[in-house]
């Protein structure tokens, strides 16, 4: 007995190796969070530049009331914000509200006396498609970007 706790003593000294094993075993964690990060960076750029076209169309439409029926240059003006990234669908709607609240249908006739308030919204969408797939989740998602903003008359 006195010879094996000798024996296990004399392992405690030797730490050779010891840092190697350390390394292996905290090195697939790192890697993961690495990739974590830079899979999260690449998201968040991708939503940002979603919204922003969104923002994009939405400022080409609202600089006049006949920009505003442009479908196709607020298209065009949030594809040209978005040059990294390929924009999905890109819908516009239009709608209308007297200054005191009422409900309009953007007829001159709506308001009588009143101002009709033009309100321009443009929603953009992306797919995002991850570089590494991690099991469970999914390899692809889908990003929206909104902007709502009156026209200028």
């Amino acid at each position: 007995m006195f010879t094996m706790i000798k024996r296990l003593l004399s392992f405690k000294g030797n730490e050779r190796g010891s840092a190697l094993v350390e390394f292996g075993l905290c090195m697939p964690i790192l890697m993961s969070l690495l990739i974590g990060a830079v899979e999260y960076g690449r998201m968040s750029f991708a939503a940002i530049e979603v919204s922003n076209a969104a923002m994009a169309g939405v400022q080409y439409g609202v600089q006049n009331p006949a920009d505003a029926a442009d479908l196709t240059g607020i298209q065009n003006a949030a594809a040209a914000d978005a040059p990294d990234i390929t924009l999905g669908t890109t819908s516009t709607s239009v709608s209308c509200i007297c200054s005191d609240g009422s409900a309009s249908t953007c007829q001159s006739t709506d308001c009588p006396g009143k101002h009709i308030e033009t309100i321009l919204t443009v929603n953009t969408q992306a797919q995002f498609n991850s570089i590494f797939k991690v099991p469970g989740l999914s390899n692809s998602f889908s990003l929206k970007g909104r902007a709502v903003q009156k026209v200028i008359q």
